[in-house]
């Protein structure tokens, strides 16, 4: 490959094509490598010299995303999707994968999709080929049959994403999965019994939550914990020759007193044992639980400093950790927010909506937030833009909660532990009703903290209107 300054090597080309500039003559972004016509000693672009660009693609003509010795990668991700995704009766892309092909060719890097086509053991494309050809099915229900893959998964979310497949909650799938092992393992009527508690009650409540935004791990586990806790007194009561439905309070209290820890995992079921008549003898008074505040105001202005200067630390990290221990917010709405929520006005200020108001933004935040709204993450192949502030590596998804918790862990701050921190501080500063608004708790949530935190607020209506 020739330049009017002379050879140019594949890799020199791929530098230069991959790093495109402002051309002086022209003013357009292309690959800079001609000398000018008109100027001694400067570059420009091949259209200024009077060039034919060696940069071009042979086939589309377009210089960026160089791929091969002629062709550009758009092209030939073109090609290769063609070849995968067409139906052989029709001889076109099959009809139902016709968004899923116009989705990986917007891709904004389309050598990342090569490469997820090409890497092995490349089960997604084996997958997308046996659907084109008639093999299997376009639907949930095909993927409910295969394994439950990381491979698999992927597919299936960026089926999803694209419009082919109607949304669907993995979570409460995969929980689905789960139930029916453990329950094999339980006795015919507790089996039935535990089935329906799990089925009407737990799942009941996780379809619930996932219809409003994506479910938390937490929830997740939580529930397994109530089902295995439901599981484990099921066991006991089959080695004392009773059943669940049949358990009474002196047998209940002998469970709880050989197994001291298994009481939170109990309330809920006992009391859903009540509620559907399944077993009205028995009956375990609720606990409440109080939230500790054991990190210091001092550590965590601390952390906040940290996040606000350590650069070490991902830009997305810093922000997520100063929207939890500026604003109280949990990692899994941080995690859920959109870009929607943040606004940033002609003179500059920047402004996140967490719940129903405004909040501006301190000084060393905002600056992260305009840094990261410049150039924010694109994990997915998927070119489609949904919306997420913090995009997840699975199509149509955003970051999991757990990956924030692992970076601010490695950062030395304690997200649980610090969050309550955060709450505790602006209780002792905000009204209840101002502090419920501004970061979306409850009332009584607010108020309990603002008890916690020793302020009494009781005159803080009348002195508002007066």
């Amino acid at each position: 490959m020739m330049l009017p300054t002379g050879p140019l090597c594949y890799r020199c080309r791929r530098d230069i094509a991959y790093h495109p500039g402002i051309c002086p003559e022209c003013f357009e972004l292309r690959p800079i490598a001609y000398p000018s016509t008109s100027s001694y000693n400067v570059l420009v672009c091949a259209g200024c010299a009077n060039e034919e660009s060696v940069f071009a693609c042979s086939e589309c003509g377009r210089e960026d995303h160089p791929y091969g010795a002629s062709r550009c990668a758009r092209c030939i991700l073109k090609e290769r999707l063609t070849a995968l995704l067409t139906d052989p009766e029709t001889g076109c892309v099959h009809e139902a994968l016709v968004p899923l092909f116009e989705e990986l060719l917007r891709a904004r890097r389309p050598q990342s999709v090569i490469t997820w086509l090409t890497k092995p053991p490349a089960i997604g494309p084996s997958l997308l080929d046996r659907m084109a050809h008639g093999e299997l099915a376009v639907s949930h229900d095909t993927f409910r049959a295969l394994p439950a893959g990381r491979a698999e998964n992927y597919l299936r979310d960026l089926l999803t994403a694209t419009g082919i497949l109607p949304p669907y909650h993995p979570p409460i799938e995969q929980m689905e999965r789960w139930l029916s092992t453990r329950l094999a393992e339980v006795s015919g009527d507790d089996a039935a019994l535990i089935g329906r508690y799990a089925r009407w009650h737990l799942l009941r409540r996780l379809r619930g939550l996932a219809e409003r935004g994506p479910l938390s791990k937490p929830s997740i586990y939580s529930a397994r914990s109530h089902i295995n806790g439901a599981i484990r007194l099921s066991t006991w009561a089959t080695a004392n020759s009773t059943t669940i439905a049949a358990l009474t309070q002196p047998q209940l209290e002998s469970y709880l007193t050989e197994n001291p820890g298994g009481r939170t995992t109990q309330q809920s079921f006992i009391a859903w044992l009540g509620r559907s008549k399944e077993n009205t003898q028995v009956m375990l008074p609720w606990r409440g639980t109080t939230p500790e505040v054991v990190v210091s105001d001092d550590e965590r202005w601390d952390s906040i400093d940290r996040l606000i200067n350590d650069d070490e630390i991902a830009l997305y990290a810093r922000i997520g950790g100063l929207f939890m221990l500026l604003f109280a917010q949990p990692l899994r709405t941080i995690a859920a927010m959109t870009r929607d929520q943040i606004i940033i006005t002609d003179a500059g200020r920047v402004t996140v909506t967490f719940d129903t108001e405004p909040v501006e933004m301190p000084p060393g935040l905002d600056e992260l937030i305009r840094r990261y709204l410049d150039k924010p993450g694109t994990p997915s192949i998927a070119s489609t833009d949904h919306g997420w502030l913090f995009p997840g590596r699975y199509p149509g998804s955003h970051l999991v909660t757990d990956v924030f918790r692992s970076k601010l862990v490695t950062a030395g701050i304690h997200p649980g532990t610090s969050r309550n921190a955060a709450m505790f501080g602006l209780a002792g500063r905000i009204p209840p009703p101002v502090l419920a608004d501004l970061i979306g708790i409850a009332d009584h949530t607010a108020v309990r903290w603002a008890a916690l935190a020793a302020r009494d607020w009781s005159g803080y209506i009348a002195q508002r209107a007066e």
